[in-house]
Order: C-alpha cells, then sequence, then structure tokens
C-alpha cells in the first residue's frame, strides 16, 4: 500500500502534529508500507530520524506572495520552484514567520478555497506531483486545515483522501470576523466530501463529528503511539523524595498551555509548610512573541521569593528531553484549552512519571484509561494545587501511579500498535478494485 502522509510545517518548532505524522510514516514504513511524509509550507522538524523527503507543497513562501500579490499566482512553475527551498524556507521561518491566528485569517479563507483561492496554482502542483510522481493509494491529511486540496485530489487521482483531527478548533476559534464563520462554513462543506478521518480519542471525535457537521461513524478513533526508544530507560521511582519534589512541565509556552497556573499553583505548594520543598523545571518551544509572557511569570516568581524554585530549560532534543521527563517526581501541563492529543502526558508516563492534567479534553480518558494520575478542575490553580498536594501525601500511590502508566503506554500507545490500526483503516477506506 503507498500512503501519503501531507503534514503541514510548523515554521522551525517542534510541533505535537508533526511528531505524531512523523512518528506514525515511520512506524508504517517498518511494517513494510509505502509511506512518504512530504512536509507543506515548510520543513518539518522532529526530534527523532526525520523521514519526510524533500519535496515541500504549498511552499510557505510561495502560499503569501501568492495571497498578497496576484503576479505570482501567474508566475511559471519553475520560479516557484526557487522559493520552495527546503534551506530557504528554514532561513525565513526562523526570522519572519507566524502562526498566530489573529494575523492568518484571509489566508486561512484562501487556503480552504482550495481550487477557487488564489493558491490554486500549488493545488494544481500538488495534483501533479501525486498523480505523476507517487501515484498513492491513499493520501491522508494530518490536519483538517489542508482539506482545502482534498477535493482536486480526489476527482483527479480517484483516491481516498483523509484527515486526522488535531485540536484545529483552538487555532479557528481564534479567527476574527469575517474569516471565522467563511472558515467555518467553508470546512463543513469541504468535510463533507471526505470519506473518512480519524481522532487520537473518543472527546475529540465526539467534538469534531459536531464542529464539522459530520456523521460520528465516519471518524475512527486511533490512539496515538510513541517511539519508545529511550523512554522508560532510567530507574523508574518507587516512591517521591522526602526532603524536594521537583514538578516538570513539558509543551510550548504560551498562555494556552498553562504555566502561569502551574507557578501560581507552586506558590501555593511553597506556603504549606507540611510539604517538602518544591521545585517547578519547565522546557519546550518559545516563540519571541511569548518571552512577556515568560518573563511575567518569572518575574511574579521573583516578587513570591521563589525564582531559585524554578528553571526553564529550553527546547530540548530527544535525549535532553527523555533525560528532563526522567529528572521529574510529578507533571503538569494545565492547558486552558481542551487538550485533543496529550502527548506530552504519554511521553511523561512512559518515564514513570505520574500527572495532575485538568480534567476536560483528552486528559479525562486517558487518565482513566492509564490510571496515571490526577485530575483538578480546569482554569483552578487553587484545584491544580490540591491535586499536586495530594500527590506529594501520598507518594507510594504518586509512585503506582507513574509504574502503571508505564506499562499501559507501552502495551497500549507504542508506535507499532498504532501504525497497525491505521493500517486496517486504510484498507476499509480504498475502494476495492473491480
Amino acid at each position: 500500500m503507498k500512503i501519503v502522509h501531507l503534514v503541514a510545517g510548523a515554521g522551525g518548532m517542534y510541533c505535537g502534529s508533526c511528531l505524531y505524522g512523523n512518528t506514525l510514516a515511520a512506524a508504517l514504513q517498518k511494517l513494510g508500507e509505502e509511506a512518504i511524509l512530504a512536509p507543506m509550507y515548510t520543513p518539518i522538524r522532529t526530534d527523532e530520524k526525520n523521514v519526510s523527503v524533500h519535496h515541500i507543497a504549498f511552499g510557505g513562501i510561495n502560499v503569501y506572495l501568492q495571497e498578497h500579490f496576484a503576479l505570482f499566482r501567474h508566475t511559471p512553475w519553475f520560479l516557484d520552484r526557487l522559493f520552495d527551498s527546503p534551506e530557504l524556507l528554514r532561513w525565513i521561518t526562523r526570522r519572519s514567520a507566524s502562526v498566530r491566528a489573529e494575523h492568518l485569517g484571509a489566508i486561512t479563507v484562501s487556503m480552504l478555497e482550495g481550487e477557487e483561492g488564489r493558491q490554486r496554482k500549488e493545488v494544481q502542483k500538488l495534483v501533479r506531483w501525486l498523480a505523476r510522481d507517487v501515484r498513492p493509494d491513499v493520501v491522508h491529511l494530518n490536519n483538517v486545515m489542508l482539506i482545502g486540496s482534498a477535493r482536486e485530489i480526489q476527482h483527479k487521482l480517484g483516491v481516498p483522501v483523509v484527515c486526522t483531527l488535531s485540536g484545529e478548533d483552538i487555532f479557528l476559534e481564534k479567527l476574527a470576523e469575517p474569516y471565522y464563520s467563511s472558515a467555518r462554513l467553508l470546512l463543513r462543506q469541504r468535510a463533507a466530501e471526505l470519506p473518512a478521518f480519524v481522532a487520537m480519542n473518543r472527546y475529540y471525535a465526539d467534538f469534531m463529528a459536531d464542529y464539522l457537521a459530520v456523521s460520528r461513524q465516519r471518524i475512527e478513533v486511533i490512539p496515538p503511539g510513541l517511539n519508545l526508544d529511550g523512554h522508560g530507560a532510567g530507574k523508574v521511582k518507587k516512591s517521591l523524595p522526602k526532603q524536594s519534589i521537583t514538578i516538570g512541565y513539558l509543551a510550548r509556552i504560551c498562555p494556552e498551555k498553562g504555566l502561569h497556573q502551574l507557578a501560581e499553583a507552586v506558590k501555593i505548594l511553597a506556603d504549606d509548610k507540611t510539604l517538602p520543598a518544591v521545585r517547578l523545571r519547565a522546557a519546550g518551544y518559545l516563540d519571541e512573541a511569548e518571552r512577556p509572557y515568560l518573563n511575567q511569570i518569572k518575574h511574579q516568581l521573583e516578587i513570591w521569593g521563589l525564582a531559585d524554585r524554578f528553571e526553564y530549560l529550553g527546547e530540548l532534543d530527544r535525549p535532553g528531553k527523555i533525560a528532563f521527563l526522567q529528572s521529574l517526581d510529578l507533571f503538569s501541563v494545565p492547558t486552558v484549552y481542551r487538550e485533543s492529543k496529550g502527548l506530552f502526558a504519554l511521553e511523561a508516563w512512559a518515564n514513570g512519571v505520574p500527572a495532575v492534567l485538568p480534567a476536560h479534553g483528552a486528559f479525562p480518558e486517558m487518565v482513566e484509561d492509564t490510571g496515571g494520575g490526577l485530575l483538578f478542575e480546569p482554569g483552578k490553580p487553587r484545584a491544580l494545587a490540591d491535586a499536586l498536594k495530594q500527590m506529594s501525601q501520598n507518594p507510594d500511590f504518586a509512585a503506582q501511579c507513574g509504574l502503571r502508566a508505564k506499562q499501559i503506554v507501552y502495551e497500549r500507545y507504542n508506535a507499532d500498535i498504532m501504525a497497525r490500526r491505521m493500517i486496517q483503516w486504510y484498507k476499509k477506506v480504498i475502494p476495492c478494485p473491480h
């Protein structure tokens, strides 16, 4: 089976959807399938072996130029190729890329319009590449924002286009009018044309069935799987330490992920003299636009006299990430929004670290399935602190949560199982030859 995964690059940062797509493609290849991972917009960045091809569809520079200058909607394709150089795209995105929805309303609508939008030339180039050079059995979009090209792919190639649902509503809900209403309408129209979708959990499958106005029966739930190489190699703690407790956060540094709430919870714990000393270690991508947010957190911790209890380690490569996770006693990413994937929690559990997570989005069913920790009322730092305190005061329980979750992740959330389930699903949506 020949499978093409179209994965939207994230402008040079580690992105959960990119990591998921790369892990899936690599696992499919390991099982003998011809899986081709093709980046869109920019090259992808992963913390494991990158299996994507050199070809970039919808190069970000061309998409931008065609959106803003009519001339570039008619330039010859050989000229466009100059702007699709992966090296050039990496250089540009390190300096000027913006993925903030507030700035991308018009271009979002145009991209969803597909062959009717300003980037119609990019749709034509993608279809020609797929038809002439690849000839896939199925095309898999890694998020629904890429759906604008699906109609032409299905029409010209006669193969199904399927799509992973991976948190697109978070981006869409930030669009200003009139772009928001236009984008929602286009999404529903285009989604009606796809035969099937896949979500990583029941929560998001149910939510997106309503959001896209598609039948829930068309959305398969296939839990994500990790490449577990290197994870879990360290000695798993059988109990929490008595002198100090290290709480960790691993996610993008932004208000939506809730680091400020975790800092406030640490302040509450630090004031409780019945507990061991608490330290907070954070790691993850920091956009320059979010640097004031991080500085504000640091300043507040300094005011509270806790500056020496906080450490930000920046963006970590794979060995650094695993070592970071294995240094933790407890883990928390208290998202403000309803999380659709929860990959960071799986990574913590893969290393035996118990988690405290908000009781919304995918987290309740993940915690129920793994037994990996406690839930708290979302948006309430006091509730977060109470759950962390409960873990701290019951170290044997916390350690058992971590050990149990690690076992479940290895049994149910590994890349091989994910890929095998995905293959079965592809076979259901690919039409049988007559």
